[in-house]
């Protein structure tokens, strides 16, 4: 019965490995590498297709110095450990003791070019990028998460590449500090503190940026003008309209090769999204001159099309707020895939080359 239940779970996940994909290797589709899974590893399969929510709780106390009685208990819950743990095993490099001594040592990140007011952490060895979660992101996280290990199942085994930046593992930290605590710890004597954490890849990990573009697909307020001011700082978040202003004299030039390995992965993976209902997500593109190499990844696609969505789209698209008649940042999933497509090749010139040049593909494909 076993055997019978893993051969159900490899034809399941055979089903459209065409359509979706989620490579194994770091950064993007311009940058990153490819590879498939033996067809008969059936244990991983069948993990990573079960859509059971195994979340393991683990509690400890602080053991650093002072009195016993500031110290503070703290308790973690890992989601969907089982299948994250077989996706890590899968991708990263040195495995899980590698993964557990990276976040062992991290500092508190001061991210560019964001709007919300996430708190953002990076490992001490540059790996990985840990971000707090609302509610909101974290109740549709955990609605999608077996659809998101699907898609890595599937795409494992065909090869093929992706732009998905890769989520590595959700948490929620509890911290509560004991009641008969004083002085300063007496502040929050008593209370918890609780932070919902998901830990991705870093994209450009290893690689020199110069450059960072953080790309929608949109024309509303998406001009940088401090990024315009500091061009050299490698640390400005370039986003849309500071793109298409700097391809007038110095464009980003790509292969055809690598245009069109970038057009089908984008293409996978934002029809991955729109059948979630995701939308606003982006793509991050870092420039890495010494190597002639662009770093790209779909990153902040957590968030799925709810009601206060809509009605954000209802009230830019009125006109209420301005905008000058331009096309509102939130819309409907299915029209942001669209947008976002035709966007995004357009950001590209593909320099002349021998090799055959495929027609490009509809926007609503």
């Amino acid at each position: 019965q076993q055997q019978q239940q893993q051969q159900a779970a490899v034809k399941h996940a055979q089903n459209g490995v065409n359509k979706d994909g989620f490579g194994s290797g770091r950064g993007g589709v311009l940058g990153g590498g490819g590879g498939g899974l033996r067809l008969n590893d059936l244990d991983w399969l069948s993990v990573m297709l079960s859509h059971e929510p195994v979340h393991l709780r683990h509690g400890f106390e602080d053991e650093g110095l002072g009195m016993p009685w500031t110290r503070a208990k703290f308790q973690v819950v890992c989601f969907f450990a089982p299948q994250f743990a077989e996706l890590r095993r899968r991708v990263v490099q040195g495995g899980e003791m590698s993964y557990v001594t990276s976040l062992s040592r991290c500092v508190r990140w001061a991210q560019r070019g964001g709007k919300s007011n996430a708190y953002f952490a990076k490992t001490r060895d540059d790996r990985y990028i840990i971000k707090s979660m609302s509610k909101a992101e974290k109740a549709s996280f955990l609605e999608f998460a077996p659809a998101y290990f699907e898609h890595a199942a599937k795409s494992a085994l065909s090869g093929q590449r992706t732009c998905l930046a890769k989520v590595l593992g959700m948490y929620q930290v509890t911290a509560k500090t004991p009641t008969g605590a004083s002085g300063l710890a007496a502040t929050n004597a008593g209370k918890d503190g609780v932070l919902d954490l998901l830990v991705m890849e870093n994209c450009f990990y290893d690689q020199q940026i110069s450059r960072i573009y953080d790309l929608k697909g949109s024309e509303r307020n998406r001009f940088n003008a401090d990024a315009a001011a500091n061009p050299h700082d490698a640390k400005e978040v370039h986003l849309d309209e500071n793109l298409r202003r700097a391809n007038l004299s110095a464009p980003l030039m790509v292969t055809p090769a690598s245009q069109r390995q970038l057009e089908l992965a984008l293409w996978a993976d934002t029809a991955f999204l729109s059948g979630l209902a995701i939308m606003d997500y982006s793509l991050l593109v870092g420039v890495d001159k010494d190597d002639h190499v662009l770093a790209v990844a779909i990153i902040d696609f957590i968030r799925q099309y709810t009601w206060d969505k809509q009605l954000e789209t209802w009230v830019k698209g009125s006109g209420i707020l301005g905008g000058g008649g331009k096309e509102p940042t939130i819309i409907s999933p299915k029209q942001y895939m669209r947008r976002f497509r035709t966007a995004i090749m357009s950001y590209f010139t593909v320099v002349p080359g021998s090799a055959f040049v495929s027609p490009s593909l509809p926007s609503d494909m």
